[in-house]
Parts: structure tokens; sequence; C-alpha cells
């Protein structure tokens, strides 16, 4: 008889180490347990009977790098390459990103001229900060916060804006807390190997190892040079897609209480040789015996963080029109009264969406313009010709405590009127949304905080000393996105048989 596998936990991981598990040369019995009733985790899509669609996870996926390219060979597979919709890099939604800052939006610097002269919000061209990172000397610390590891490469406003605002809409996290090494490992290895991380980057380095065949979808990519990526379902498709691949156990499984080899269900007890824990680490902490305490004492101490995702639909709206002011006065977009007619002179901000930082707000993360990335996801618009714009705003990561109370027990109304104000203040749009949905996820995004790493070899080291049959998987460990999640999964598998994980 086939060895069997149990794969606990019914998110983006636990489904593609399915997947993976099944399309074996030859498989493993594999369940797949999930508490819940329903599959994707976090990647969750509404579809309004218009067309609309929001979403209230993941909203795109990047396809650069042998993760990007294993996660659309298994698009390819799943036959939703049809479905794909791409962004290109000359696409604004890829080349543009903002701050709010001082009641101002303020492009990102980019390209050879956004470093060779001053562009608010920051005070002096940032050539100055790349000059500092060639001539600062690396680091010999093992671990150094994100805010430290900038600051002492780059300088303070580096750090507080750039690095903080980037920390909160990855991780929403505060950058004085999370791990450089584990939440951006390319930095921390380019100051490692070149002494600075520009030259880090910028020159070539050994030990990427072999990335496998290129799928057809990823030259497509390539060729196409795509920046981001979605479905036009949204992308909770990806989710729907992989469920048939997945055998369920009869019985749901809440909170399974989790024993190597054994795991308990209601009214059945299964027998596996290997169980697969796509589960948060919290979670797991709290279903393994007592005699594994020392595992669940690492769990725990990984921490993560809730997110307030509200999305917002207005009819016969458009972004506000940015108009020219001074470097240090407030100044508040102008928006054109008639969408239809736009200004010449000024330029409405179309891009990806802006970052707060978190000495601006803490409370606010940014806002996504989900209209400009992926237009065909604003469904049919009330009147015939009229326009429609959807955003995202996120709120609470790090700050959800001190800003909004328990996520457990917090009011929607409240969120949906603090995203209301910041629509409002930041780009004008004061009208009543013709779609509203706040979605609260609770302990929905891993914080990968200082010492991470060494975590995780504790957590490998004692496995392997106990010698347990158990594998894990997800964001929880090795990082948040959808590609590293999938990658997490492919790799887990290719362990528990014993092969190589190629495409």
């Amino acid at each position: 008889m086939p060895p069997t596998v149990a794969v606990v936990g019914g998110g983006i991981s636990g489904l593609a180490a399915c997947y993976h598990l099944v399309r074996a040369p030859r498989p493993p019995k594999v369940v797949l347990l999930e508490a819940s009733g329903r599959f994707g985790g976090w990647l969750q899509s509404t579809r309004t009977p218009e067309g609309a669609v929001f979403e209230h996870g993941p909203r795109g996926v990047r396809p650069a790098g042998p993760a990007g390219a294993q996660t659309l060979h298994m698009v390819s597979e799943l036959g939703l390459a049809g479905d794909i919709l791409a962004v290109p890099r000359e696409h604004p939604a890829a080349r543009n990103r903002f701050l709010y800052l001082g009641g101002a939006l303020h492009p990102l610097p980019s390209g050879l001229t956004g470093l060779l002269r001053t562009v608010p919000p920051f005070s002096r061209a940032l050539l100055w900060s790349a000059l500092r990172d060639l001539l600062t000397p690396a680091g010999t610390g093992p671990d150094e916060s994100a805010h430290g590891f900038a600051q002492r490469r780059f300088g303070p406003e580096v750090a507080e804006l750039a690095v903080d605002s980037l920390c909160r809409g990855v991780f929403a996290g505060d950058s004085r807390a999370l791990s450089v090494r584990s939440c951006f490992p390319a930095l921390f290895q380019a100051e490692r190997q070149r002494g600075s991380v520009l030259l880090g980057l910028a020159l070539p380095h050994g030990g990427g190892g072999a990335a496998g065949p290129e799928a057809g979808l990823a030259r497509r990519a390539r060729a196409e040079r795509w920046s981001q990526w979605s479905l036009r379902g949204g992308m909770e498709s990806l989710a729907r897609a992989l469920c048939p691949h997945c055998p369920q156990s009869p019985p749901q499984c809440p909170q399974c209480p989790l024993l190597c080899p054994q795991l308990t269900v209601p009214g059945a007890t299964l027998t596996a040789d290997h169980v697969v824990s796509a589960l948060p680490a919290s979670a797991l902490a709290r279903a393994l015996p007592a005699e594994a305490e020392p595992l669940a004492r690492e769990l725990r101490a990984i921490p993560a963080a809730s997110v307030a995702v509200v999305n917002l639909q207005y009819e016969g709206a458009a972004l506000p029109v940015m108009v020219s002011a001074p470097r240090c006065p407030r100044r508040v977009p102008e928006v054109s009264p008639d969408p239809a007619v736009t200004p010449a002179r000024p330029p409405r901000p179309q891009g990806f969406g802006h970052l707060v930082p978190s000495s601006e707000d803490p409370a606010l993360l940014g806002i996504v313009y989900d209209s400009v990335a992926f237009p065909e996801h604003d469904g049919t618009p009330a009147t015939p010709g009229g326009t429609s714009l959807r955003l995202t705003v996120m709120l609470g990561g790090a700050w959800f405590q001190q800003s909004f109370g328990d996520p457990a027990l917090v009011a929607p109304e409240l969120l949906l009127s603090r995203a209301r104000a910041a629509v409002s203040e930041h780009l004008g749009l004061a009208g009543t949304p013709k779609n509203a949905i706040v979605r609260v996820q609770q302990d929905c995004i891993p914080q990968y905080t200082l010492g991470h790493w060494e975590r995780l070899e504790r957590i490998q080291r004692f496995l392997k000393e106990q010698e347990l049959p158990l594998s894990l998987i997800g964001a929880s460990y090795s990082g948040v996105s959808v590609n590293d999640c999938i990658a997490g999964a492919k790799e887990g598998v290719a362990k528990i048989l014993g092969s190589p994980p190629g495409v």
C-alpha cells in the first residue's frame, strides 16, 4: 500500500502541497483536512452581479524569479492561462507608487532623474543615500531590524519614509521590529557578498542554482515584460482550480489535536505516515500535544498582524488631479468635477496606490488603486459609458490593537467610516460608494521579527532530533507571498518524496 500523507490546512500552501503530492510519479494516499469548510485561506475574492471583483487578500502575483515561474507553470497546468490579466512593466500600476505625507501625495522617485534631483518628500537627492551605501562598511551582526539596516546604509530619511512604508505595505509590520535577514534576504545577502546593497543587487553572484526549464507562460511573461498578474475571476480562482486535485477527509477537522503520526478528527482517527502542516504557526502550536512543548514554544514566538481590508467602489468617479505645490506647505489633491474632462496640465496619480508612513498615520497602511491595475475587474457601470473606481483601504497591521482595539470585536462600521474618511482626505472622494465590503483578516500576515532565522533552525533541529514525520509549510516560515507559499509547498513535498523540487 502507498504511504498516507495528511495535509492539515487548506490555504494556498496546503492546496499546492496536495497538488504536487497527487501528481508525483508514485503518489501517496493524500488526505486534506481543513477546519473552516472553505479552501484558499487568504485568497478571497467577491464577484458582484455586475461583474466587479473585489480582493480581500492578495490581489496580484509577480512573475519574476524561479518561484514566479513555478507558479505560472502551475497556472498553465490548471488550464488558467486564458484567464490571466497581466500588467506590463511600462504600465502606470507597475511604474508609479506614491507616499502620502504632510497632507499630500508624493510620487516615489524612479529612474536616473529621480536619483539625481531632490524629490519631495525627501529633503535631498537620493544620490547621496546611494553614495552612503557604497561607502558604508558591511555589517557584521547576524541580524538587524529593517529600519536599522536602512538607516545605517542609506540614512534616516530612507529608513523612516521609504522602508517604514515598504514594511507596512508588504508585511503590515513595523520596520523597527522586522528582521531584514528574514523579510528582505536579497538585501541582507547583497551587503554580505559585496559590501554594498546596490553593488550586490547590480552585480551577478553565484549560488543561484538551476531554476529548471522555463514554462511557456513564464516565457510569455518575460517576453511581454509582466510586472504582475491576476486572474479574470479574482485570485480565489487559483484556489478553486486546485481543489479538485485535493482529496478531502470525510469529516472536516475543527482544531484537530495533532498527534504524529495520528490525526484525531470528530468521529475518526486517521493514521498517517507523514503529516504536512500548512497551518499558521500559532494554530499548529495549539494543536500539538504536551510532549511537543519545545516546538510549540518556538511556534508561538512567531507573531502575526491583523489587517482590515475595506473594498470601495465609486460610480462616476476618477482619481484626483495632482496640482503643483511648494515642497513644504501642505497641499490637498484637487478633484476634477467632471471625470470625462481632465485638464491637460496636471497629471492624475495613475499608479498602484499609495502608502502611508507610520509617522503620518499609524492606523492607515495605504490605499490601493485597484481600477488602475485591473480595470477588467470594475464590472459593468451603472450608466452606459460611465466610469467606475475601485479602491482598497488597508488598516491596522502591527498598529491594529492600539488603533481599533481587539480585531475580533471591532465594529465594521468604524472601519468603514475610517476608510471613507481616508479616501476623502487623500483623494477627494467624498461621495457614497456604490459597493463597500469590510473584512477583518485576523492574524493574516506573519511577522518575521529579529532572530526569526534562528527560530526556524531550532524548529528544524527539534523535528530532526525527535524524528517526527512532520513537515511545516506556509507563510509563517519563509515568505508571505503567494509565490513563496507555492514554492515552499513544492519544496516540502520534494523532501517527503525524496525527489528534487524542480519545475
